[in-house]
């Protein structure tokens, strides 16, 4: 099967088509910004507010709008059209898991986002960036006169306090990888500084951890910090009940990494710039609900300030079947997670009507329903042994009807596929994505026979010390993959026919993840993401990159993790290779050589083959209000790495009524 992979460079810059200009110097030196200032050049400005916002102005309760919003305004310009002010959007959150649910609606304002094409790195809260040649700098200029939800100046200092006070700090992560340092040029410009180069940390910001940057106002968390507060801390950590000061501060910052809840959406008092600020905080009721920011930094081309909607309201459940109901009886005016399945679509199909609803379809990332990844750095010398067989493996996968799992779970959508790129991607690997699909039990048994000939009485392979091959493959009970259970049964019981003696092993998502986290897992099934441009910047089911889960311990070593829940160590020499190449890739700040790079990475998990796929999803679908407007009806990537809708900019969306 001959090996196809296309090219296409991704760029970490601005279209014009967006109202960014952009700049090549000699040496590859790199400028983006926006366009001269709007209220510069006469063009747009925040002209305009939603009549919730005029009544409190004429009231005396908030500034006037020329007071609130930055000179250099975000505009945005509309999908469809111009919209209307007023409303309140209805969606779901799936219990505590689904946080990031608002990051995706109401959270994603960071420093830089992605277009809407996912083929570019824009200015968002910040109005231009520029990098060095060699990507160890990157400077930054914010908005002039941005402010946080509360009035308060948001400047260069809010970034250096998450910098120095956050991140190097206790209640921080540490430095990661690459260490770098901070420095404020002037009120609303500053620049961050790598140690060493960093090519990725644009596409990095534009990702869901990215948005901490944007999160923590110095003027509110400073009385949690020990570094600021020194009359009364102690007061506040006894009246919160915290055990310390680093709690206390995690409990009312921002996203910060290692906090068990998001404290952006449990703390209504958090200033944020993002378009909506909670009012029904999560945790406190069954429902969240966001009323809209009046110093929000973005503008329609008219200058009609955004969002256009007034409220948002989350219904909160742990309950998938609960939120069909809502949707099929019209409850819900956008979603597109959840119970927008294929299995679910005909039924919503025939109800769309009644709901005064449509379709809209979007752009799965996940390349594969599902990927079962046995552990080969399992603790086990003789298990490992076995897995890390690439024939054993070959031989797996040749016993899965690959077929009659599509058809029977996935109503006949999709075609057999291994953990390879999207065909619609630069990275498309046709040999990647098809090789040992075919289903032959013939050909399963020959490949098993070269790794485990032996069996017992009763006609199950026998490990080379004489003891049954047996083990668990764990199945994450996670509300938005409901498949993966049904999916699994079949998959465990084609591997009995060939006399693997394999059981599902189906348990809760924070106990599947633990045991995958301590390395204590002999093999696991999670969908396939990273199939589109997120390959790039996450290419866990290609490399022992972190969120994989075929080896672990071999991440923990390259990464140098802090703290690991299971003992870190090099892994071998295929894989030690793939992760040097993403060395190179952070490297550099060329995209053309990125590319390169990531072809070597993908032709080494070809060669190597360390986990299996099933299917390639078909395209996915949301459901919205035909009166519900501002969307994209087709094209719209569906990915954690692209928090859709985010980078839609849901502010624009409206009710046309």
């Amino acid at each position: 099967m001959s090996r196809k992979i296309t090219r296409r460079r991704f760029l970490q810059v601005a279209g014009t088509s967006a109202g960014f200009s952009v700049m090549y110097l000699a040496n590859g030196h790199k400028i983006v910004a926006q366009t001269a200032s709007p209220a510069a050049e006469g063009g747009v400005t925040a002209a305009s507010e939603a009549p919730m916002l005029t009544e409190l102005v004429t009231a005396g309760s908030l500034p006037p709008l020329e007071e609130r919003i930055t000179s250099n305004p975000m505009v945005i310009n509309p999908v469809e059209k111009i919209g209307k002010y007023g409303g309140t959007m209805r969606t779901a959150c799936l219990g505590g898991a689904d946080q990031h649910v608002f990051t995706r609606i109401t959270g994603y304002d960071g420093l830089v986002m992605w277009s809407t094409d996912w083929n570019e790195v824009i200015p968002a809260v910040a109005s231009a960036y520029e990098v060095n040649a060699d990507s160890t700098e990157y400077t930054f200029t914010l908005r002039p006169g941005h402010k946080w939800s509360d009035g308060a100046p948001f400047t260069s200092d809010d970034i250096l306090f998450y910098v120095n006070d956050v991140t190097l700090s206790p209640v921080g992560s540490g430095q990661g990888r690459i260490p770098f340092t901070a420095e404020a040029i002037d009120e609303i410009t500053f620049k961050i500084i790598f140690e060493e180069p960093n090519g990725l940390f644009l596409q990095n910001l534009c990702q869901v951890d990215g948005q901490v940057w944007t999160q923590n106002p110095k003027h509110y968390l400073s009385q949690f910090h020990e570094n600021y507060n020194t009359e009364n801390l102690d007061e506040l950590i006894s009246k919160e009940g915290t055990a310390d000061w680093i709690e206390l501060f995690r409990k009312k910052g921002g996203s910060i990494p290692g906090s068990p809840v998001v404290a952006m959406w449990t703390n209504p008092e958090l200033p944020r710039l993002t378009g909506w600020v909670p009012v029904i905080p999560y945790g406190v009721d069954t429902r969240v609900t966001f009323t809209r920011n009046p110093y929000y930094y973005k503008v329609d081309p008219e200058g009609q300030q955004l969002p256009y909607i007034d409220k948002l309201d989350y219904v909160v459940t742990e309950d998938v079947e609960v939120l069909l109901l809502k949707g099929l009886s019209g409850e819900l005016d956008f979603e597109m997670r959840h119970f927008c399945t294929a299995r679910n679509k005909p039924v919503i199909a025939d109800a769309l009507e009644d709901m005064e609803s449509e379709f809209f379809e979007a752009n799965p990332s996940i390349m594969n329903t599902n990927i079962y990844m046995l552990n080969l750095a399992h603790k086990d010398p003789a298990l490992r042994e076995i897995f890390n067989n690439k024939d054993f493996r070959i031989g797996l996968s040749h016993a899965i009807n690959r077929q009659e799992v599509i058809d029977v779970v996935y109503v006949s959508q999709g075609e057999p596929w291994q953990a390879g790129p999207r065909p619609e991607t630069p990275y498309y690997n046709e040999t990647l994505a098809k090789q040992f699909t075919e289903y032959d039990v013939d050909l399963a048994n020959e490949y098993l026979d070269k790794v485990v000939p032996e069996r017992d009485g009763d006609g199950w392979r026998l490990r080379p010390d004489g003891q049954r091959l047996s083990f668990a493959v764990e199945v994450a009970q996670a509300g938005e993959f409901p498949e993966m259970v049904d999916t699994s049964t079949l998959v465990v019981q084609y591997w009995r026919e060939v006399g693997v003696d394999v059981v599902a092993s189906v348990q809760d998502r924070s106990l599947f993840q633990n045991r995958c986290d301590a390395n204590d897992h002999d093999a696991a099934v999670w969908p396939g993401g990273s199939g589109l441009q997120d390959a790039l910047i996450s290419p866990y089911n290609y490399m022992a990159f972190s969120g994989n889960r075929f080896g672990i311990p071999w991440t923990y070593y390259w990464n140098n993790t802090p703290e690991p829940k299971a003992t870190p160590e090099e892994g071998p020499e295929p894989v030690v290779q793939q992760q040097a190449l993403y060395d190179q890739i952070r490297a550099t700040g060329d995209p053309d050589e990125q590319i390169r790079l990531l072809e070597e990475i993908l032709k080494i998990a070809e060669e190597q083959f360390f986990v299996m796929g099933i299917s390639l999803p078909a395209p996915e679908y949301g459901i919205k209000k035909t009166t519900f407007r501002n969307v994209r009806m087709t094209g719209m990537p569906n990915a954690w790495v692209y928090p859709n809708p985010g980078p839609d900019h849901p502010a624009h969306f409206f009710f046309d009524v």
